[in-house]
C-alpha cells in the first residue's frame, strides 16, 4: 500500500489502480501516471512538424508520440537510478518505486533495457540523420540527472535536453537540419527554462537540506527574485518561436501574428498567478504548459493550413 504523503505528484487513482498490482511499480516508474512530462517532450516536435510539413504526415506524428512516451519513461528511469540515493529525502519523491522499495536497481535496469530497445526499433523507422540526432540525445538523458549535484542551472540541461524533436521533427521530413529548427529548439531551451524552474519550487526546501541545486533556488536564494527570470525566460521562449515560424513559412498573414497573443498571455499568467511557497500552485503552473503547447498548435495550425 502506498503511503499518503502531504504533497506527491504521484497519481495512484484512476486507471493506475485497476491495474495488477504487480506492474504498476513499473508504470509509476515510467511516470505514465503524469503523461504532462511526455507532452513536454513531445511538443516541439508537434510543433516543427506543424511548421514544416503538413497534414500528411501523420504517420511521423504518431511515431513520435509513441517515442516520446517510451523516451519519456527511459529517461525517469534512469532520473530514478541515478536518485535512488536522494529521493528518500524529498517528501514529493520518497514515495517512487524505488525508494519505498517496490522496485530493486536489477528490476529498473531491466525495464530500462526494455524502454531503450523499443525506442531502438521506432527511431530506425526514420531517416539516417533522424537516427544520428535521436542518438546523439541519450548522452544528455543519460547524465542531466546529475547536473543538480553539479551547478546551479540544472534546468538548462534539461532544456537541451527535452528539446530535441524539434531538431529531430525537421529532420523527418526534409532530412537536414534547417534554421528554423535550430530556432525553435532554441525558444524551447528557453520555454524549458521557465517551466522547470517552477516545477522546482515545489521542492526548494527539501533541496536546501540536501544540497541539490536548481534555478528556482538560486533566484530566491541569491538573487532574491524569481519572477523577472521567470518572464525573461518566456520572453525569449516567445521571440525565438515567432523567428522559428518566420523562417519556416513565408508570409504568413498579419492576423496569424495575433492569433499567438492567446498562447502569450497563458504564459503571463503561470507567472502572474504563481504562488512561491505553495508546492501544489507550482505544480498546477507546470502542468498548465500543456496548455500552453496545445495553443501553440492551434495557433500555428490555423496560421499555416487556414489563414
Amino acid at each position: 500500500m502506498i503511503k499518503e504523503q502531504r504533497h506527491t505528484d504521484i497519481e495512484t487513482k484512476g486507471w493506475i489502480r485497476v491495474m495488477p498490482k504487480r506492474i504498476r511499480p513499473y508504470l509509476l516508474m515510467m511516470r505514465l501516471d503524469r503523461p504532462i512530462g511526455t507532452w513536454l517532450l513531445l511538443l516541439p516536435a508537434l510543433w516543427i512538424i506543424l511548421m514544416t510539413g503538413d497534414l500528411s504526415h501523420w504517420p511521423i506524428l504518431l511515431l513520435f508520440t509513441i517515442g516520446a512516451i517510451v523516451m519519456r519513461g527511459a529517461g525517469c528511469v534512469i532520473n530514478d537510478l541515478w536518485d535512488r540515493n536522494l529521493d528518500g529525502g524529498v517528501e514529493r519523491t520518497s514515495i517512487r518505486p524505488i525508494p519505498s522499495g517496490q522496485i530493486n536497481i536489477w528490476q529498473a535496469l531491466m525495464l530500462l533495457l526494455g524502454l531503450l530497445m523499443l525506442g531502438l526499433v521506432i527511431l530506425l523507422q526514420f531517416n539516417r540523420l533522424t537516427i544520428l540526432v535521436g542518438l546523439a540525445s541519450l548522452v544528455f538523458i543519460a547524465i542531466y540527472p546529475l547536473m543538480k549535484r553539479w551547478t546551479w542551472w540544472p534546468q538548462a540541461f534539461l532544456g537541451l535536453t527535452f528539446n530535441f524533436g524539434a531538431l529531430m521533427g525537421y529532420t523527418a521530413i526534409k532530412n537536414d537540419i534547417g534554421l528554423s529548427s535550430v530556432i525553435l529548439y532554441c525558444a524551447g531551451f528557453f520555454w524549458t527554462l521557465g517551466y522547470d524552474t517552477i516545477y522546482a519550487l515545489q521542492d526548494r526546501d527539501d533541496d536546501q537540506m540536501l544540497g541539490i541545486k536548481s534555478t528556482a533556488r538560486l533566484f530566491i536564494e541569491k538573487w532574491d527574485n524569481v519572477y523577472i527570470p521567470l518572464y525573461f525566460f518566456y520572453i525569449m521562449h516567445f521571440i525565438f518561436l515567432m523567428l522559428s515560424l518566420h523562417y519556416s513559412h513565408s508570409g504568413v498573414p498579419i492576423l496569424g501574428w495575433f492569433i499567438f497573443v492567446i498562447p502569450a498571455l497563458h504564459l503571463i499568467w503561470q507567472i502572474k498567478t504563481l504562488t512561491l511557497n505553495d508546492p501544489q500552485n507550482a505544480l498546477k503552473r507546470f502542468k498548465s504548459n500543456r496548455d500552453y503547447g496545445l495553443l501553440v498548435c492551434t495557433a500555428i495550425i490555423i496560421t499555416v493550413y487556414i489563414l
